[in-house]
């Protein structure tokens, strides 16, 4: 009677450890940043990005020397991923919209062209790790 107890025990205890014990991942949350040179108004406008789970966020310097923040979401594509965003800025300029597309040039590098309404239109550059 004890030895079926302490089996039965044993296996019930194998049986949850093997469901609470940590899965190997498939692939790592590694962002994709990117930086961005564009023109609004004759003024040159930067900005840098990143991007993880189909969200990203990116900090901009756009005329005037407005900086500000945009929260995009991509919608992944085989290929291409198109985004829009919005985001808020300093120097009176309040919120911005934006939107663009990133396209896969290699396996490691993405280039992208966009708009945003307080940086005017960019191109982009990024790396995936």
């Amino acid at each position: 009677m004890k030895r079926a107890t302490l089996v039965k025990t044993l296996i019930t205890s194998l049986g949850i450890l093997s469901l609470l014990a940590p899965k190997p991942v498939a692939a790592q949350l590694i962002p994709q940043p990117w930086v961005s040179v564009g023109s609004q108004d004759d003024d040159i406008t930067y900005a840098v990005g990143a991007r993880a789970l189909d969200l990203g966020v990116e900090l901009g310097v756009g005329a005037d020397g407005a900086t500000g923040v945009d929260v995009l979401k991509f919608i992944s594509l085989p290929v291409i991923s198109p985004y829009v965003g919005l985001g808020y800025y300093s120097e009176d300029k309040g919120v911005a919209f934006s939107g663009g597309v990133q396209v896969g040039a290699t396996d490691n590098v993405f280039v992208g062209a966009g708009y945003n309404s307080v940086r005017g239109i960019n191109g982009q550059l990024g790396i995936r790790f």
